[in-house]
């Protein structure tokens, strides 16, 4: 058997080794591309480092930048920027939907039934079908948004057309995939007063960030709550909880502080402290320094992050399904109950223990990752933890070490790679293996606490 079949076999013989194989093939052609002279400013030096940092972070749909992407960059730089995003947004929610599909034979007809509701269709035949909707979803509501964006950049800021056009597609695309790549030096710090571009872009950032699962569910039973599916429900209200809380402790804690939302008019700081809210959750744009936010806001920005947005869609962290159910099996527990109920559903142990495997493993290799940004640089605890949060939950936002030497860059990739990938991996990983035990041990109770 020749080589390269071995290799073929090795790859597509498993499911979950299409996805890393994918995705690691999509940023080395994107890394490859940054890197040709005419891809760059004629100021500008990119190295491999700074090539293969960019293109992870576009196809890992992050934002996090180690060179300025506004003067770094030329117009075909930023168009392979603005591909990247728009092919790592749509392979994470497609593959993922269709990844449903594919391990639901391992966890028997009921489930199967269910999880093939949840993104849309009912047999293995529609999986085309499901992709095609996945694919017209997407580029509907970026055309949404690049137009408002568009014309308010055409109106409001002089801009000429086409330079209203290519900012407003960039940008929506940027935030419809929760990348969080802008094509200004400061973010999007210089419109921190233009409430429409606030708004249409936190907008994007939410609808985006709640999955394609859950927008199904809307389109299809509107507002008929009852015939919501239990993951639809849980995503809604959890991602509305935390877009609130965001407002308004983002609000109350930055109001005075002269050098964020203290130095703006009470309007402005309305829809400022809005749009902070809604960025930790994997969106990665930011329209104060968050180098100046208060230590209680970095603490709540990365409380923030690491929770992400919904699942099967661009944005990351260990899933707001996944922090709501958690919360729900401590909240029985404190009961005493012996089932955990959620909107009147009984939660099985296996995906209780999921969603515990899933947080735990993604609290270890964050405290791992925090502790090499501390070594590799003089970077403080809550400067690397937040930075370390950033790139594991594909956030994206920054407290200044990206950038800073070659091995932290290196750590920041290894990160956002696996931060995109690895809740997926392990989710479908743990559905894979799972099987009944043909005998059972006796029990005992250890003292817990």
């Amino acid at each position: 058997m020749r080589y390269t079949q071995r290799i073929k076999i090795f790859v597509f013989a498993n499911p979950l080794r299409v996805l890393p194989f994918a995705f690691g093939s999509l940023i080395a052609l994107g890394t490859i591309l940054l890197m040709l002279p005419f891809a760059s400013a004629d100021n500008h030096n990119i190295s491999f480092v700074d090539a293969l940092f960019t293109a992870t972070s576009a196809v890992c749909v992050t934002g996090l930048a180690v060179v300025d992407t506004a003067t770094a960059w030329t117009g075909f730089g930023k168009a392979v920027i603005m591909g990247l995003i728009q092919l790592g947004g749509l392979g994470i929610v497609t593959v993922v939907s269709v990844a449903i599909l594919l391990v639901s034979d391992r966890i028997g007809m009921a489930h199967t039934r269910a999880l093939a509701a949840e993104v849309g269709t009912d047999t293995y035949t529609r999986i085309s079908g499901l992709v095609r909707g996945v694919v017209l979803t997407t580029l509907s509501f970026e055309l949404v948004f690049a137009l408002l964006l568009s014309v308010r950049f055409y109106f409001a800021y002089d801009y000429d057309l086409w330079t209203s056009v290519s900012h407003g597609v960039f940008h929506s695309i940027s935030a419809w995939n929760n990348a969080g790549f802008a094509l200004y030096s400061d973010s999007l710090m210089q419109f921190v007063n233009d409430w429409f571009i606030s708004i249409a872009i936190s907008l994007a950032v939410i609808f985006g960030g709640l999955g394609f699962p859950v927008l199904r569910a809307f389109s299809v039973h509107g507002r008929r709550w009852k015939l919501w599916s239990l993951h639809a429900k849980l995503t809604i209200t959890t991602t509305a909880a935390l877009v609130v809380f965001g407002f308004i402790a983002f609000a109350s804690l930055e109001w005075t502080n002269p050098n964020t939302l203290g130095a703006l008019s009470p309007g402005s700081r309305v829809h400022s402290a809005f749009f902070m809210g809604v960025q930790p959750r994997t969106a990665g744009f930011n329209s104060v320094d968050i180098a100046s936010l208060n230590e209680e806001s970095i603490f709540v920005s990365i409380g923030l992050m690491l929770i992400g947005g919904g699942s099967a869609s661009t944005a990351g962290g260990i899933k707001v399904t996944t922090f709501a159910l958690l919360a729900f099996v401590m909240w029985a527990e404190i009961r005493g109950d012996r089932d955990v109920h959620i909107f009147k559903k009984r939660i099985p142990e296996d995906i209780q223990r999921q969603a515990l495997t899933i947080s735990l493993a993604g609290v270890g290799i964050l405290a791992i990752a925090t502790m090499a940004l501390m070594l590799t640089g003089d970077f403080s605890l809550s400067r690397s933890a937040f930075e370390a949060v950033s790139a594991l939950s594909t956030v994206g936002l920054s407290t200044g070490i990206s950038g800073q030497n070659t091995v932290a860059d290196l750590v920041l990739t290894v990160l956002m790679f696996v931060g995109r990938l690895g809740p997926v991996t392990l989710a479908a990983a743990i559905t894979l293996r799972s099987r009944p035990n043909l005998y059972r041990y006796p029990t005992d109770r250890p003292l817990i606490g």
